[in-house]
């Protein structure tokens, strides 16, 4: 079985900067808000260690980390001042875990043979002033380069979104030391540092005129699930919401027995009164179509690797998948299909679908330089943010844009 993983996770690779290439996962209404912020401490990037817990609507929130056998739990974010009364909340990505066995591995810059699912604690030495890509305020041609960055790190292995403490059967993990058949306990917490991030954010922060929700990889999934609730935060704001990564193709059995053991905490108003039904592929659209004066989006490559090894590890231990048995066409054929989908049914929704296998762009020089679909992703973004065609999203330079011949229908291979 770790053979068969190792090969899986030989598909693809997530580059953190300063960090190795590792397997990683595409996947997937508080008290007032104050008028006037007190300033922060001092200009460029602030690091909040270690918040405390608070309450919302009458439940605690206590920020942690997966606690993972020999990391460090404590949890930290980090926010910018900028000068424009617009605000980014940025989802970090890297991975997910949802049983004994994708729990076993986590990302910790082991060798590429060992398979790797997601990260346990906030990397250290993490700076988002040394990344690339959307964070690069030096950059004219940044279109949310004066904006407030709030930057959201991820180390729960539940898209930003769970609220459970899980105890897990370890399939075993020798280059850590952890033995088969151990106990052990993860603290699948994301929802929970989102509200604690949520509340500092409607302490300290004005309302913003704009607000972009976006992430990448995982992240993209924190940015889908969570921005509902940033909507009931404030109100007042021009909503964004921009997916990097983050398709959803999965099957039914993960859905079901994969995804629920991290108590997925989904805004009612948003997914309705039975959200765990809502299929992971579905999710965005189910958001879009309830908030509709958001301007939603996703981005994606035609054959993103990353999100093609998640998919493989779901369609073998969770299955069946598409009905095509090559891997790589049956996650492109579900992921064009809903792209399309989405494109035709819900009228504040559009997509890039770039050439190639990279995965994520928003913390690469690609957010610059990719430019395959016939306009440069800066500047379509740009035009997002901009508001073009109206509030709803309809009409206007912001239009949906794929590369050439990225959206033909692939027959599915003979073995």
């Amino acid at each position: 079985m770790l053979q068969t993983l190792s090969r899986l996770a030989g598909l693809a690779g997530l580059a953190r900067r300063g960090a190795p290439w590792v397997l990683a996962l595409g996947l997937l209404a508080t008290a007032g808000v104050q008028a006037h912020r007190p300033s922060l401490p001092e200009p460029g990037w602030q690091k909040i260690d270690n918040p405390g817990p608070v309450t919302v609507d009458g439940r605690t929130y206590t920020a942690t980390c997966s606690g993972y056998p020999g990391t460090d739990a404590r949890f930290a974010f980090w926010v910018r001042e900028g000068r424009s009364r617009n605000t980014m909340v940025f989802f970090e990505g890297g991975g997910a875990c949802w049983d004994g066995l994708t729990c076993s591995f986590p990302i910790a810059g082991l060798p590429p043979a060992v398979p790797q699912f997601f990260v346990p604690q906030v990397a250290p030495g993490t700076d988002p002033a040394t990344f690339d890509g959307i964070f690069r305020t030096d950059r004219a041609d940044n279109p949310v380069r004066d904006w407030t960055m709030v930057y959201i790190p991820y180390c729960t292995g539940d898209l930003h979104a769970g609220s459970a403490t899980r105890t897990y059967t370890s399939v075993g993990n020798p280059a850590l030391g952890l033995p088969a058949g151990a106990p052990l306990t993860i603290e699948h917490r994301g929802f929970d540092n989102f509200m604690v991030v949520l509340d500092w954010m409607r302490r300290h922060l004005d309302r913003p005129q704009r607000l972009l929700v976006t992430g990448a990889s995982a992240g993209g999934y924190g940015a889908s699930l969570n921005f509902p609730w940033l909507a009931r935060a404030f109100p007042q704001a021009q909503m964004f919401v921009l997916a990097d990564a983050s398709q959803g193709v999965s099957t039914a059995n993960w859905d079901r027995f994969g995804r629920s053991n991290w108590n997925l905490q989904f805004a009612p108003r948003a997914f309705g009164p039975d959200p765990a039904a809502v299929p992971s592929p579905d999710l965005l659209r189910v958001a879009a179509r309830s908030h509709p004066r958001a301007k939603v989006a996703q981005f994606t490559t035609t054959f993103d690797a990353v999100q093609i090894g998640f998919y493989g590890v779901m369609r073998q231990f969770y299955g069946p998948g598409g009905d095509c048995p090559n891997l790589a066409v049956d996650w492109y054929r579900q992921m064009t299909a809903k792209l399309v989908e989405y494109d035709q049914r819900v009228p504040n929704f559009r997509y890039y679908l770039a050439a190639g296998q990279y995965h994520t762009l928003l913390r690469s020089p690609l957010f610059f330089e990719e430019a395959s679909a016939g306009v440069p992703f800066n500047r379509w973004l740009a035009q997002m943010l901009a508001n073009r065609g109206g509030t709803s999203g309809q009409g206007g330079r912001w239009e949906s844009v794929a590369c050439p011949n990225c959206l033909v229908a692939l027959p599915c291979p003979t073995p």
